[in-house]
């Protein structure tokens, strides 16, 4: 199962939440289908920093996440979202009203962005709750009980998919690499983790037309700088 990490493992350093955080609510967009399905399971997307921020250090829509102004982050939590059986997922499921300063201030070391946030809370969080504060509750819980390979080690020799989701899986007691799934870009630098669970949070094999990066790909990780 997973297991709380201790206090060096925290992906978040040197947090400072800045004051006046805010955003507004997201609106669904018109061509977005609304779907209200049941939840079978779900998915937790772990977006890699330094990635994400290696062209937008200087991006003011970025800013609280890139710049370093309020913090340096390894991996962030880009959504825990809620999936049923077979293609498709629970979708908009409600409309929402614009996040409590409280709420952002408390999970914004775990998702630097409030925009990001306000999106996360109105895709998939009305689809497993109707207060923001038990979604993000339930997201930190998940995001904190994640141990983290050593991802500078790995960053500094060759690595391929199948081995990073063998570290990833070795970290964490009953996680399996099957249970783990990478999205890399084309050139193929890590972007994000993702680790599928089931209805009671724990986590499983991750369903076939789920997309898998093939085990002998290379994979690179970028440090930052």
């Amino acid at each position: 199962m997973l297991v709380f990490p201790t206090p060096v493992q925290a992906q978040s350093y040197q947090c400072r939440p800045p004051s006046g955080l805010s955003a507004p609510a997201e609106r669904k967009p018109a061509s977005a289908p609304r779907r209200i399905q049941p939840v079978t399971a779900y998915t937790l997307a772990l977006s890699w920093s330094p990635e994400f921020c290696r062209t937008r250090k200087d991006s003011r829509r970025d800013k609280t996440q890139c710049s370093g102004d309020d913090g340096s982050f390894a991996f962030i939590l880009h959504g825990l979202w809620p999936e049923t059986r077979g293609p498709g997922y629970p979708q908009w499921c409600a409309p929402t009203k614009p996040l409590p300063p409280a709420v952002i201030k408390r999970n914004f070391c775990m998702m630097p962005t409030a925009k990001l946030m306000a999106h996360e809370w109105a895709k998939h969080g009305t689809c497993m709750t109707r207060r923001p504060e038990t979604y993000f509750r339930v997201s930190r819980i998940m995001f904190d009980a994640v141990r983290f390979p050593d991802m500078d080690r790995l960053s500094r020799k060759p690595l391929t998919a199948g081995q990073m989701r063998n570290a990833f899986a070795a970290a964490n007691d009953g996680v399996m690499p099957d249970m783990v799934r990478l999205k890399v870009n084309e050139r193929g630098w890590l972007q994000e983790v993702k680790l599928c669970l089931g209805q009671s949070f724990r986590p499983q094999r991750c369903p076939a037309y789920m997309r898998a990066v093939k085990e002998n790909v290379p994979v690179k990780i970028w440090r930052g700088g």
